[in-house]
């Protein structure tokens, strides 16, 4: 079995997990990361970017099961999920203080992939300037039984608060993950639109 690991560009911007195959049963982890001047910074890098003030980085996704239902996780408003029901998606934590090594994670349940239809992380600044450039951000999924899959966030957009990072796709019963990489501005409200999701939005503060 090839673990070696796989990068997801511009120019490869997919992979399919199976059940057969591996990668599409287990837990799923999906981890960012930072590293500063190529030494790892160590979870979500809360300091001053650019000059800028101190920065509050956060993981979540956007996600939908197959009957329909839709929905949001992240720690803002305490939308952490669940992984033994819907959404089958769980957010470990919120690191404010950038001390924590392992970053924030997102945890899949692919055990239950018959009903998830799709899922779309993201990561967004919630305090501080947006400086996406300060600072080498990489996504690495670990699948069970598969390869790791890496995804770097190499396209600096420093005016824009989200970066939606990749799509998760059930695609009868393989898992499709495509990178997207692309920054966006405004709220989760604007990412929702970007995506045609259709969720009706509400503020909510950690």
């Amino acid at each position: 079995m090839n673990l070696s690991k796989v990068s997801l560009t511009k120019s490869s911007p997919t992979v399919s997990l199976t059940k057969g195959g591996g990668g599409a049963s287990g837990q799923l982890r999906i981890n960012l990361n930072w590293s500063q001047g190529g030494k790892p910074a160590g979870g979500f890098l809360k300091r001053a970017m650019g000059g800028g003030g101190s920065v509050d980085l956060d993981l979540g996704c956007l996600w939908e099961t197959m009957d329909g239902d839709k929905g949001v996780v992240q720690a803002l408003g305490n939308a952490f999920g669940a992984l033994d029901r819907p959404p089958y998606v769980f957010l470990d934590g919120d690191d404010r203080s950038g001390t924590a090594t392992g970053g924030e994670n997102l945890i899949v349940n692919l055990d239950r992939l018959a009903q998830i239809r799709r899922v779309l992380v993201f990561a967004y600044i919630y305090e501080g300037v947006p400086n996406w450039a300060a600072a080498d951000g990489v996504v690495t999924m670990y699948p069970v039984g598969a390869a790791p899959i890496e995804i770097r966030l190499d396209e600096a957009a420093n005016d824009k608060r989200f970066c939606a990072i990749a799509m998760l796709t059930n695609t009868g019963g393989d898992l499709r993950i495509d990178r997207e990489v692309r920054y966006i501005s405004g709220t989760q409200r604007n990412v929702d639109e970007a995506y045609g999701w259709g969720m009706n939005w509400t503020a909510a503060r950690k």
